[in-house]
């Protein structure tokens, strides 16, 4: 059963116009006749919408730039990059940071993200739980969040509390504060060092930011956390050498990098990896180069996990 939350006339009031001058949550003027479409129409009115995101990102490029860079420097200094949100925007980070150690062998407290109301509003929403400014402080102390770090809140609205809250507390430590939402001018952008909004305006269906907004920020965040990657060291010409090969296809994805990195055989490359401690980048390294393994492994932790330095480093020598 529905129950209305405990709200004070003049709390309502503010709400509901902050809710009237939100770009996200006014009516899309294009989509009036959303019930009244075939099934082809309908989703043909949705993928025209969902073309005009990439558009908007495009034209805030230069403040993705600047939280890259962040967190790029947070990471060569043993920083954190943490995400927290709400609803869907706290499932979005959590899906961003669930990919990392797979994708880029990352330690799993490397990339975190924190959502308002615990794991179990991962799978539910969890009532209430993005109106307390105190709660997302507390979330961001259980991890002893430190100024090494850089916090990213992201909420489309721009107002959660919840996140409002934890960037204000990340502010006081010394943390980076970033801040994505899809409405200008708001608590998040206002709170955080580095705003980025993606203005997309108005959803297909009015109110629902899981659509625009949410790809808006699922875009974002995967150009946030693949681009710290590449300028950590993680990646070598568009290979992603750094894989964690945790099962059947991974293992055959790594040995597949391998090859394509060296021109060696599909053969050489298992051997090769299975010698190397199943690590790619290694394994590249020492089919490049001709070094064994111990060698190969000194001159990476020299160059700090940059193999194209590594084999510039090599190829200089000779």
């Amino acid at each position: 059963m529905n129950q209305k939350p405990e709200l004070a006339e003049a709390q309502e009031q503010q709400l509901l116009e902050e809710l009237n001058v939100f770009l996200s949550e006014s009516r899309n003027p294009d989509t009036l006749d959303l019930d009244t479409l075939s099934t082809l129409h309908l989703l043909e009115r949705i993928n025209q919408a969902d073309q005009q995101v990439p558009l908007v990102i495009k034209q805030i490029l230069a403040d993705v730039a600047k939280a890259v860079d962040a967190i790029v420097a947070a990471f060569s200094k043993g920083g954190r990059l943490i995400y927290i949100g709400a609803g869907t925007s706290g499932r979005l980070g959590v899906l961003d940071a669930a990919e990392c150690p797979p994708t880029f062998s990352t330690p799993p407290e490397q990339v975190q993200a924190l959502i308002a109301g615990g794991e179990s509003a991962i799978l539910r929403a969890v009532e209430g739980a993005e109106d307390s400014k105190e709660q997302g402080v507390a979330d961001l102390q259980a991890i002893e969040l430190s100024a090494k770090d850089v916090v990213v809140g992201i909420a489309a609205s721009g107002r959660t509390p919840y996140v409002v809250g934890a960037l204000d507390y990340a502010n006081q430590v010394g943390a980076i504060t970033v801040a994505i939402s899809c409405n200008p001018d708001t608590a998040v952008l206002n709170t955080a060092a580095i705003a980025i909004c993606a203005a997309v305006g108005p959803e297909v269906l009015t109110g629902s930011t899981r659509m625009k907004s949410g790809t808006a920020q699922k875009l974002i965040l995967n150009m946030l956390s693949t681009a710290s990657m590449i300028k950590s060291g993680k990646v070598y010409q568009n290979l992603m050498v750094d894989v964690h090969a945790s099962n059947q296809k991974l293992w055959v994805r790594a040995a597949r990098i391998v090859t394509q990195a060296t021109g060696c055989s599909h053969e050489v490359a298992k051997a090769m990896l299975a010698d190397s401690d199943y690590n790619a980048k290694l394994a590249i390294l020492r089919i490049l180069t001709g070094k064994d393994r111990q060698a190969a492994g000194q001159l990476l932790q020299e160059k700090q996990g940059f193999l194209r330095e590594a084999i510039a480093t090599t190829d200089s020598s000779d």
